[in-house]
């Protein structure tokens, strides 16, 4: 079985201030992206595609490609807006990405097996990965596996540093992902207990709640369905200016009309990411006390 890592890095971190997919945090200038790669090795993932933009591929691929040579396969798909179902086309004026969905639709070309989606700025830990691939060799064999998505405690993705807004994962007794909510706004206050306000109310929720980071497995038939539900989004909605396909859009109707199940996959890991400038310092202490604590070398490819 080969299992593929599909990395989402077309951002263009805007509100960082710079391409903070190719920033340092390690102490020998690994990326976040470098211990992602490491992880997903390590579980035993055969593949890496990378989904970018025209202007920093070159980067990226003398950045990626030779240090992974010998290790892991690896391959750079451009997010073009133009890249969509046939009988649909992109408005001449637009200019912002169609969004996460669509990030992993122009994929299609370079993965034929089950595949693993997850954000190239945010740090997902390892069990995380040895979760997916156990998933992954669950289902091997089978004719219309269903998907899944990794949910972590809340507890382990706060801040010390502000609210945080969380995807809280709802499910059935069989382990079946029946909704995703947003919730805003979310944080630890003093007396321990984590809030949130709603209809200008304080509600509580337990740290081991389980909560989506965008980590999902997903299968080649991944592909078809959004074919169709991009086709649908793009005729009623794409000549709005900044509307986006997002990933939990397409899984919520695949859901909802009973096409699959997804599969709630709880994991121990600890999630950090990256958003703002103020954020790096803390990420790399998290990165530095991982080392420390023996979870990774100290030059990660040595």
């Amino acid at each position: 079985m080969k299992a593929t890592l599909l990395v989402l890095a077309a951002g263009m971190g805007s509100r960082y201030g710079g391409l903070k997919q190719m920033d340092a945090f390690g102490p020998n200038g690994e990326t976040i992206i470098d211990y992602s790669i490491y992880d997903a090795i390590d579980a035993g993932f055969a593949k890496v595609v990378f989904i970018i933009r025209d202007s920093f591929k070159a980067a990226f691929e003398e950045a990626f490609t030779k240090k992974f040579e010998g290790k892991i396969e690896v391959a750079f798909v451009c997010q073009e807006l133009d890249k969509l179902p046939e009988g649909v086309s992109c408005p001449p004026d637009r200019a912002k990405p169609w969004g996460t969905g669509h990030a992993v639709y122009v994929a299609k070309d370079e993965i034929d097996g089950p595949f693993a989606v997850i954000n190239a700025d945010d740090y997902y830990g390892q069990d995380a990965y040895k979760v997916l691939m156990q998933y992954f060799r669950s289902n091997e064999g089978a004719t219309n596996p269903n998907y899944a998505v990794v949910a972590y405690y809340l507890s382990n993705t706060l801040s010390d540093h502000g609210t945080v807004n969380r995807g809280v994962c709802y499910s059935d007794l069989n382990g079946n992902l029946e909704k995703v909510v947003e919730r805003t706004k979310i944080q630890r206050e003093e007396d321990g207990v984590i809030r949130f306000p709603h209809d200008d109310h304080s509600h509580e929720l337990a740290d081991d709640t389980l909560v989506s980071m965008n980590m999902w497995a997903f299968y080649p038939s991944y592909f078809e369905y959004c074919e169709s539900a991009l086709y649908e989004f793009i005729k009623a909605r794409g000549t709005e200016e900044k509307s986006e396909f997002y990933i939990p859009a397409l899984i919520d109707e695949l859901i909802q009309n009973q096409v699959l199940n997804v599969k709630v996959l709880d994991t121990t890991s600890q999630w950090f990411g990256v958003t703002y400038q103020d954020d790096k310092p803390v990420v790399i202490q998290k990165l530095n006390k991982l080392i420390d604590e023996g979870a990774y070398p100290k030059n990660l490819w040595a």
